[in-house]
């Protein structure tokens, strides 16, 4: 059995993230702090990614003060608490190959200490002693206790309603370690 082991390459990878309200929606990126995929037999068997919450940056907001105020809404405790927690992690706990570049991959995510579990498709090409990952994750905010103005928890938001899921696409580059 041949275990490979493949470390995140943390500049040549990004994680862009979309929010969306009843209005419209919000983008921007999140830097990978670290991770690594294994892979057993030539196939994904595991990994682990660590997001560096501090590193959330809003692409769509051009006026500095108006960027400044949302970067601080979304660093406080309605949403991330990044004072208090720095990084959010996937540990990834199965592994279904479904096609050759193609795996359904399911993991545990945590974020502000709380884990839940997550499933996603994952697209993996391998070349020699580097891996190219790409996919989308739809994560549900609230179960992370992240409420703010989630028609869950409040009534009669009208306009000021923000959906519940986000979406992470990951691009992520490794390299055999």
């Amino acid at each position: 059995m041949e275990t490979q082991n493949f470390k995140i390459s943390n500049a040549q990878s990004n994680v862009n993230w979309i929010g969306k309200k009843v209005t419209g929606e919000h983008n921007g990126t999140i830097n990978i702090a670290e991770g690594n995929f294994t892979f057993t037999n030539g196939n994904l068997s595991g990994g682990n990614v660590v997001i560096d919450t501090t590193s959330i940056v809003i692409l769509d907001v051009t006026d500095p003060a108006t960027n400044q105020q949302f970067a601080g809404h979304l660093a406080s405790d309605d949403f991330f608490s990044i004072e208090k927690f720095h990084t959010a992690s996937l540990d990834i706990t199965a592994v279904t190959k479904q096609s050759a570049a193609n795996y359904f991959v399911e993991g545990n995510l945590t974020i502000k200490a709380i884990t839940h579990p997550v499933s996603f498709k994952l697209e993996v090409k391998t070349n020699e002693d580097q891996l190219k990952a790409s996919g989308k994750i739809i994560i549900d905010r609230t179960k992370y206790d992240m409420k703010f103005r989630s028609g869950n928890f409040f009534i009669n938001l009208g306009d000021t309603l923000i959906y519940n899921e986000f979406e992470l696409d990951v691009n992520l580059t490794a390299q055999l370690a």
